[in-house]
């Protein structure tokens, strides 16, 4: 019987009818803990969002594959939990996005079809901001690069189909009807059940002392073991200044703050009645969700929004104030009263996490300076990255095997940092 026969049939349950909680507890049962062989095709440090993905693309294409993650799988102490996050294609961060994301549309689809379960979900994403915004601008001019829909609504429209929201005149009021959200926890199980399938070995709850390369094979010593590959993927999040201190220096890690919320009218939130959304007030980002049942879903409970922008500096991730500040949650409450005066009666959940930023807030995927091609990362993702981790992950399985990839890379490259 194959692998993947003996799992899903020893279950007794298909990965299509799963619970959050019920895939959680599969994906438990099988990453290993103890392993024999020390000897792979790639090593992967860090099984978050950015390395499940690697793992899932490599294994995929029949190689020996190991995934190195010191927490569990998922966590909430890195940058991908939390429910949701915001899926979009007329890309405000910048143009040249726009091609990687058709393509991660296109691998979420097919993990769906492999999987069974569907991770992302299409609400449509209405975009709030004044009329000169350059995040908006760039908003419009990616949709008019790219054929993107996007629809310009007048305020009468917007009213009527958005009455939740109260807006000044001078607005611009967008809509992007393919927009939405992907779900990043059960995403990241997904991509690792797969590549468990399909012959990765993952190893949680295991912490990389060190790495070494030499001529054409890389050495990673944990606090568990020691383990060769051929070629090694870093994908360390908030850690990659530890696992990379020459790149330390072009990395800072601040500490951000989601809340909860409960609404004074609930049905006029839900998923359903209520879309993504992103407001622009004088260089914040503030956005939003619609309340996610949580019996499909998983928690928190309650009308989820957040800031965008860079919080406090933390130069420890192994050490962060996990605990929410007053300021933190009085900042998006006086948002709410202002812009969506019925989204607020009380605070139900706030949480934080981490945004690893690069001094321009790109992404940096390459090959590490020194290292032959041997060594391939991805960092920096600077709180936008979670929608393409279905594309990065084929980019890093291009680079660690082929030395390139035909995706357009070359604005994400770690040369433009000097």
């Amino acid at each position: 019987m194959k692998r993947r026969d003996f799992i899903l049939k020893s279950s007794g349950v298909g990965v299509a009818s799963l619970s959050y909680s019920q895939l959680y507890a599969q994906v438990q049962k099988q990453v290993v803990q103890s392993a024999d062989q020390v000897n792979y095709d790639v090593i992967v440090l860090g099984v978050g969002s950015m390395g499940s993905s690697a793992c899932y693309h490599l294994a995929k294409r029949g190689l020996k594959v190991l995934g190195l993650e010191q927490f569990d799988i998922p966590h909430e102490l890195g940058s991908h939990a939390g429910q949701s996050r915001i899926i979009r294609k007329a890309y405000g961060e910048g143009s040249d996005y726009v091609p990687l994301l058709e393509r991660a549309y296109k691998n979420w689809q097919i993990l769906e079809s492999e999987t069974g379960s569907q991770v992302y979900f299409k609400t449509g994403l209405a975009y709030f901001g004044v009329q000169d915004d350059p995040f908006l601008k760039t908003v419009k001019g990616s949709s008019a690069k790219y054929q993107i829909p996007l629809n310009n609504l007048s305020a009468d429209e917007c009213n009527r189909k958005y009455p939740q929201f109260r807006l000044p005149d001078s607005f611009q009021r967008l809509e992007e009807p393919d927009a939405g959200f992907i779900t990043p926890e059960r995403s990241i199980l997904l991509l690792v059940q797969e590549a468990i399938l399909k012959g990765a070995v993952i190893r949680t709850k295991e912490k990389v002392l060190e790495w070494k390369h030499d001529r054409g094979s890389v050495t990673v010593v944990t606090d568990r073991g020691t383990y060769k590959a051929g070629k090694l993927v870093i994908t360390a999040g908030p850690w990659a200044g530890k696992m990379i201190p020459s790149l330390a220096s072009e990395l800072s890690v601040t500490r951000q703050a989601v809340a909860w919320v409960k609404p004074k009218q609930w049905e006029n939130f839900m998923l359903g009645k209520f879309p993504c959304w992103i407001l622009e007030k004088n260089e914040y980002d503030f956005y939003g969700f619609p309340i996610l049942p949580v019996g499909t879903f998983g928690g928190p409970l309650g009308l989820k929004l957040a800031l965008h922008y860079p919080g406090a500096d933390t130069t420890n991730p192994d050490a962060v104030n996990r605990n929410t500040k007053e300021s933190d949650e009085k900042v998006l409450i006086n948002f709410l009263k202002e812009f969506i005066p019925d989204a607020y009666e009380s605070t139900l959940v706030m949480k934080t996490c981490l945004y690893t930023n690069s001094p321009d807030t790109n992404f940096i995927i390459d090959f590490l300076s020194g290292h032959d091609k041997d060594v391939v990362f991805a960092a920096g993702f600077s709180g936008h990255g979670f929608k393409f981790v279905s594309v990065v992950g084929e980019i890093l399985a291009d680079l660690a095997m082929n030395g390139k990839t035909p995706l357009s890379i070359d604005f994400l490259s770690a040369k433009r940092l000097g």
